[in-house]
This record gives C-alpha cells, sequence and structure tokens, in this order.
C-alpha cells in the first residue's frame, strides 16, 4: 500500500509516517495543498490521509477539486475540528472516512487498510486466493493455515496482486504501488521478487501473463 500523506504539523507527519513506515506502508508526505494536488494529479496512491487545516485553503476545498477532476482514490480526513458541522463538509466534500487528533496511529492504520480493502470491493479483513489468506489488519499471510514469512517488499507485492485479483496486473502497476518513487525498479527485479513469493507460496500461484504483467491464479474472496 503507497499512500500520500498531506499534513503540515510536521512533528505529526513525520510520526506517523513512521509508524506507517513500520508497519510496511509506503508513504510520501505532502506539506500543503499545492504539494498534494500536484503528487495526486502525477502519482498513483492506494489512499489519501488528508488534514483540513493546511496552510493554503481548507483540505475540503483541495479535496472537492480532486473528486470534481475524477481523482477517486479513498481520503481519510485528519481534524482536531470535532464539530458535527466540520465532519459533514468533509463527507459532502468526497472523504471516505474521519479521524479526530489526537488520535491513536494504529487507528489510522486500520482504517486506512479498510479503505483499500472496501476501494477493492472487499469487506472481510481476510482475503483468500485458493489456500492463501492475507490478513490486512494482522499484516498477516498464511497457507493452508501455516504462516509464510515474506519481507516488507514482497508482503506489498502479494497484497496489491491479492487486493486486484483475478484482474492482471502490469509491471508498472506494480512499480507505482509497491515500490518507492525513488527505486523505480526494471522488471528484472520484479520478476525475481516474483520468483521467491512462487518458492514460498507454490509454483502455481502467481500466474505471469506475457506481456502484460502478473495475476493471482484464483479471485480473492472474504473470509467467513
Amino acid at each position: 500500500m503507497k499512500i500520500l500523506l498531506v499534513e503540515d504539523d510536521q512533528a505529526l507527519a513525520n510520526g506517523l509516517a513512521r509508524t506507517l513506515k513500520d508497519a510496511g506502508v509506503l508513504v510520501e508526505v505532502a506539506g500543503d495543498g499545492r504539494q498534494a494536488d500536484f503528487l495526486v494529479s502525477t502519482e498513483c496512491y492506494d489512499a489519501v490521509v488528508l488534514d483540513l487545516g493546511l496552510p493554503d485553503g481548507n483540505g475540503t476545498q483541495w479535496l472537492s477539486r480532486w473528486r470534481e477532476q475524477g481523482i477517486d482514490l479513498p481520503v481519510l480526513i485528519l481534524t482536531a475540528r470535532e464539530r458535527w458541522s466540520d465532519k459533514a463538509a468533509g463527507f459532502s466534500a468526497g472523504a471516505d472516512d474521519y479521524v479526530t487528533k489526537p488520535f491513536e496511529t494504529a487507528e489510522v492504520l486500520f482504517r486506512l487498510r479498510a479503505l483499500v480493502r472496501r476501494a477493492h470491493g472487499h469487506s472481510h479483513p481476510v482475503l483468500n486466493v485458493g489456500d492463501i489468506a492475507l490478513d490486512t489488519h494482522a499484516g498477516q499471510v498464511t497457507r493452508s493455515g501455516m504462516p509464510v514469512s515474506l519481507t516488507a517488499q514482497e508482503f506489498r507485492l502479494l497484497s496489491h496482486l491479492i487486493h486486484a485479483a483475478p484482474r492482471i496486473v502490469s509491471r508498472i502497476e506494480l512499480s507505482e504501488h509497491v515500490y518507492d518513487g525513488d527505486q523505480e525498479p526494471d522488471s528484472n527485479v520484479i520478476d525475481v521478487q516474483v520468483s521467491r513469493l512462487r518458492r514460498k507460496l507454490g509454483s502455481e500461484a502467481i500466474e505471469t501473463i506475457r506481456g502484460q504483467g502478473y495475476r493471482m491464479m484464483g479471485q480473492a474472496e472474504d473470509a467467513g
């Protein structure tokens, strides 16, 4: 998962970004609306965490602008404002969820995972593809009930493939959502990591579609 954090309080932004990164989330930070506007227009993210009190305009104004431009990625609003009218304005502008400051950083992580999961049409925190299960809340993967040890990079790659299943995911899409912007992995790097996942999950788990990319062998289903 790759998210954009839009927050002008540098201490808060650094602390939240650090917690999310420790959980395996890729985070880019924007300190104002203009920078965020540029990034959401030129980069690919799975979700946005948006502060309302920005130095160059209310966050709802920027959010309304993005929705008018057809940018429909999930948005979680952060704010110190507790009035219902402020929350209603955020939802009316197109927000998907809301967290009031002060907050537990773990709550932000859980809400982000839920937003991304629902954006792909899933309601349950555990997604199954064949005998592979991805627990989005715990950040764990099992195969036939047995835990599978993955690196953070492998987990992000597998998670993106499972959320997208059975759609084919191109190498370009994987590079945009799974890797840091300054990494720019070539096809060989992605191929190597997919091969490592196959060794851990079974050679039949991930299919290579020549000239198009990869897809999970099966459709992701909610557990339960």
